[in-house]
């Protein structure tokens, strides 16, 4: 076998080679992409459900009959609002795919207004002092919410911060790995607990 010939069997084996360690590079790319899309759809999907429970348990509490009228309506409006302003699902057959919060920011932020200005310590004090079940198992149920609803934001933003970095990088522009994905969004929102719910 000539020198020629080798030398022709070498690169084409480089060739070969160099195709197939591109390829699982780009096929591994994408799947990791994808998992971190899916990452980001799963932190919606959490975050959407805290945000039920807290709307939920303050609905309960302004519904129990142990606040006075203004507040109890004040509450049950912010509350009702956010349970009926669900995040958006532009894909009916499939829930998680392309979701997105729909806006939702400001009917939130005004329910964590609205918790904090209602629910002052000395409210707080009053309420627990009258040994009430209901309103204790609402009030714990709002703290307890509250705080996983901000987990959930920043474990989503985060997710989203990390898919962006992901997407800036040119193998993923140049090879188009993110397909049709829609590029996703922070979720930013005021999600401070009342003080006295806080501790």
């Amino acid at each position: 076998m000539s020198s020629t010939n080798v030398d022709i069997l070498q690169v084409t084996t480089f060739v070969v080679i160099l195709l197939i360690g591109v390829a699982w590079y780009l096929s591994y790319a994408a799947a990791r992409l994808d998992r971190l899309h899916a990452k980001v759809e799963g932190a919606m999907s959490a975050l959407d459900a805290q945000l039920v429970r807290r709307a939920e348990a303050t609905l309960e509490l302004a519904n129990s009959g142990a606040l006075d009228p203004a507040t109890a309506l004040l509450l049950a409006d912010a509350a009702t609002e956010s349970v009926e302003r669900t995040t958006e699902h532009p894909l009916a057959e499939d829930l998680l795919d392309g979701q997105h919060f729909g806006g939702r920011e400001e009917v939130e932020a005004s329910l964590s207004e609205i918790l904090a200005v209602t629910l002052t310590d000395e409210v707080v004090a009053d309420l627990r002092s009258r040994g009430d079940e209901l309103v204790d198992d609402s009030l714990d149920r709002i703290a307890a919410s509250g705080l996983r609803v901000r987990m959930a934001r920043r474990f989503h933003n985060d997710a989203v911060r990390e898919v962006r970095r992901v997407r800036q990088k040119w193998v993923v522009r140049v090879f188009r790995l993110s397909g049709h994905a829609a590029l996703p969004e922070r979720v930013e929102f005021t999600d401070e607990l009342p003080t006295a719910l806080a501790r």
